[in-house]
């Protein structure tokens, strides 16, 4: 069984679609010595839907043809059925969708795509299988990283108190996260985008900014630094 999983959720491929990045994906995938997953929950929030969309359907074909391409491959891949990772999906979903009030109404925070992604990472995890998890949905990654940071934007949200069970969430900091601005930082640091400069890299931030990732300026500018 492979070693190294990447697991992407449709937030990340939405915004490298958007930006016409799929080709570094592609070139990324030649030098990486494991699999690109997404679950079948991902595939129906990317394409299955959108391709009856004609305002979605190119991306949705673009992202087919990853499948297509064996570039993306499926849980059953690494000998994980749909059905383990639906089952998990299904009590992630629960639990962190019981997890914050409003009074005592819980809120909805997250769907089936995202949380898949969650699932398959834990399921992996109990495996001793490494992988990264490549979200641009804030939610999902602030309830996993900062669910504090998370309660206090919701109050401001909902101008009231937002209140959250810490005993409900406390597995979901096992995760290792990104969003696809650090994927794209990784693949302009490997040399596999044709210009290298920092403005190229600062373009290719902001346009992932603009279009479904959400990172503030300053990230932008600290990634900038680092390079």
């Amino acid at each position: 069984m492979t070693e190294k999983v990447i697991i992407f959720d449709a937030s990340t491929l939405i915004s490298f679609a958007m930006n016409g990045l799929f080709k570094y994906l592609v070139e990324l995938k030649k030098t990486f010595k494991g699999k690109f997953i997404i679950t079948s929950e991902v595939k129906e929030e990317i394409i299955e839907r959108p391709l009856n969309i004609r305002r979605f359907e190119l991306e949705a074909m673009q992202v087919n043809q990853l499948i297509l391409d064996k570039t993306l491959e499926f849980p059953s891949s690494l000998g994980i059925s749909d059905q383990e990772v639906s089952k998990e999906t299904d009590r992630i979903l629960n639990q962190i969708n019981s997890s914050f009030y409003e009074k005592d109404k819980p809120i909805h925070l997250v769907d089936l795509g995202e949380v898949s992604c969650l699932a398959l990472g834990k399921i992996l995890n109990e495996k001793d299988i490494s992988n990264l998890l490549v979200i641009d949905e804030r939610t999902a990654r602030m309830i996993c990283e900062k669910p504090e940071n998370l309660r206090k934007l919701l109050t401001k949200k909902h101008q009231t108190t937002i209140r959250y069970d810490k005993n409900m969430i406390r597995d979901l900091n096992q995760f290792r996260i990104i969003r696809s601005a650090e994927l794209i930082y990784i693949i302009y640091k490997k040399g596999l985008i044709e210009i290298q400069n920092k403005k190229v890299l600062e373009a290719l931030l902001y346009a992932l900014k603009y279009k479904g990732c959400s990172i503030s300026e300053e990230e932008i500018d600290e990634i900038i630094r680092i390079k």
